[in-house]
């Protein structure tokens, strides 16, 4: 064997030595946190998901409720929740390393990269769709090197396979899918790239059925309901800030200038500028329409952390003084994680962080008052979903009011169970004459009280072709509404005999704030439906006097709930 052959086989061998000893304290911090930290209520939410399997949604595809099905079907507790996004992490940096070796990456400036990309810790241990996107992210990229190289059907199945997983992990996977297939033109001259996106989209189809038959709901909201919000400078300036932050809070800025100034020289770093790119500028764009998480760039930190290690390896491309800046950038993040594991009380009092602390004890009295009932709260899906978590039950259950968006919670046959029975009511603040009790916990006070005989119509929405209107003030507008019944057993609107009155109502809504309401006339209360039928209401709506920009939404309101949101958004302009 020759000398420098064998050189190079034993260089190989330590740096995976190293990257091995490294993944095993990347594991061991994520396992640390992950059994530690209090869920989340995403995550909470998304346990929900597992409870209740399905091919969709409201929010994400299934791939999330796969992974903590999976994990929490082995360990019943946090840890288990998280159990697969602890073991996809570090599986992603392992082949983040395999996909670098034909570059001759430097283990060690690898390591210094990898952990220190702050957005790559979050996703470390905590299980949103992000953890399943990032695992199929880098197998896609992976899989894919080797395809650009050798046109094989065998890599064309894996291909197809992983592409099916991207778009069940997350809807931001066909960004990836995209920006590949543009920065690879001569893709459409093999006949196993067509068998990439057949394969796709059969494996695609059930999620597609569910969108059909439940009237795309992932689609209007992410489209359309999700940008309700009014547009705020703030959102497209702080953009960029955080994506810096997420890159690493002192090494994002060379990561950035070092990917994005790498010569390109073969196919697969081309796929990688593209995709890092055209992720980046999708989403800065999309932030003049509407506030933008910073974590949803997650996938493109990974093609950009390999154009910035690739740039490294070339003469003059990694400045003498990065190891010591990059190790003060690891040194910061792993202190920070370490103290939001220590639960500081000023830890508690920030926006950001107090959601992971108190909630599993808070869950646990509340349940001291509400016992085996069903619980009902008024304020989003984030408590009633921890306490489903914390308690082991389906019996919490999100009421939507009408200034807040819609949720999973509309799907799920926890409604059904819970009409007509004696509930715990559980809000933020007293309400006279319900709230009896006072619920002081460690994560803040809470109010309950007991509502007989529960009658709720979440599920009812009422479709009008209008989709924006302008109008001048106090000018009448006729909507005719359609509407099904989507229980499984008959209803009825009428009020006669019930303790708790319905009213249905038009509502035009500004922010958060109900601006005003309108009754509908009383032959709305003659209305029965069987199960699937539908029907239709004239809807006799007066614009407000006051000029500006309003939501009009429809909403049925029983007491002493404050309304529902029974329709999408119909944008008001009064002027």
């Amino acid at each position: 064997m020759p000398v420098a052959l064998n050189d190079n086989m034993q260089d190989d061998a330590k740096s995976n030595k190293l990257i091995i000893y490294f993944l095993l304290l990347w594991t061991a911090l994520n396992i640390l946190q992950a059994a530690t930290l209090e869920v989340h209520a995403d995550e909470a939410y998304y346990w929900l998901y597992s409870r209740f399997m399905d091919w969709g949604y409201y929010d994400h595809p299934p791939m999330v409720a796969v992974f903590i099905r999976a994990g929490y079907g082995l360990i019943h507790n946090q840890f288990g929740l998280r159990l697969l996004t602890v073991i996809s992490s570090s599986l992603s940096l392992w082949f983040i390393w395999l996909t670098l070796k034909k570059y001759r990456v430097d283990a060690l400036t690898y390591i210094l990269v990898v952990s220190g990309i702050f957005v790559f810790h979050i996703y470390g241990f905590i299980t949103t769709p992000d953890a399943p996107l990032l695992i199929f992210t880098v197998l896609f990229l992976f899989f894919l090197q080797q395809y650009l190289e050798q046109d094989s059907w065998k890599l064309a199945l894996i291909l197809g396979v992983i592409a099916a997983c991207l778009l069940y992990s997350k809807y931001h996977g066909i960004l990836l899918l995209g920006c590949t297939v543009v920065s690879s033109p001569k893709l459409f001259k093999r006949a196993s790239f067509y068998g990439i996106v057949i394969l796709a989209l059969l494996l695609f189809i059930p999620h597609i059925l569910w969108q059909v038959n439940n009237q795309f709901p992932s689609i209007s909201y992410h489209l359309a309901e999700r940008a309700d919000k009014p547009y705020d400078l703030s959102f497209s300036y702080n953009y960029p800030l955080g994506q810096l932050l997420m890159a690493g809070p002192l090494i994002g800025w060379l990561l950035f200038y070092k990917g994005f100034t790498l010569r390109i020289k073969d196919a697969f770093t081309r796929v990688l500028l593209v995709n890092s790119i055209g992720i980046l500028l999708f989403f800065f764009l999309t932030s003049f329409k509407g506030e933008v998480q910073l974590h949803w760039t997650l996938i493109a930190y990974v093609p950009l952390c390999m154009l910035a290690l690739i740039h490294f390896t070339q003469p003059g491309g990694k400045p003498a003084w990065f190891n010591r800046l990059a190790i003060i950038n690891i040194i910061l993040i792993v202190f920070v994680r370490l103290l939001i594991i220590t639960g500081l009380p000023v830890l508690k009092q920030m926006h950001a962080l107090r959601i992971f602390y108190d909630f599993e004890d808070w869950a646990k009295q509340v349940h001291d008052k509400a016992g085996d009932n069903y619980v009902i709260f008024n304020e989003g899906f984030q408590n009633p979903s921890k306490y489903n978590f914390y308690n082991n039950t389906l019996k919490g259950f999100d009421y939507d009011p009408r200034y807040y968006r819609r949720t999973q919670y509309e799907f799920w046959p926890i409604e059904d169970s819970l009409q007509h029975k004696r509930a715990y009511y559980v809000l933020e603040h007293p309400q006279q004459g319900l709230s009896t009790d006072t619920i002081n916990t460690p994560a803040g006070t809470w109010y309950g009280g007991w509502v007989d005989d529960v009658r709720t119509y979440q599920k009812i929405e009422f479709d009008a072709t209008e989709k924006e209107e302008i109008v001048s003030p106090g000018e009448p507008k006729v909507f005719d509404l359609t509407f099904k019944n989507p229980y499984r057993v008959p209803i009825s609107f009428s009020n006669k005999g019930q303790l708790h009155q319905l009213v249905f109502e038009a509502s035009f809504i500004v922010d958060t704030d109900v601006f005003s309401s309108q009754k509908a006339d009383d032959s709305f209360y003659n209305i029965s439906l069987k199960p699937g039928e539908t029907a239709h209401f004239k809807f006799k709506v007066t614009a407000p006097a006051k000029p500006g920009k309003y939501q009009l939404v429809f909403s049925l309101r029983t007491d002493p709930f404050n309304g529902g949101r029974n329709s999408k958004a119909i944008a008001y302009k009064v002027k």
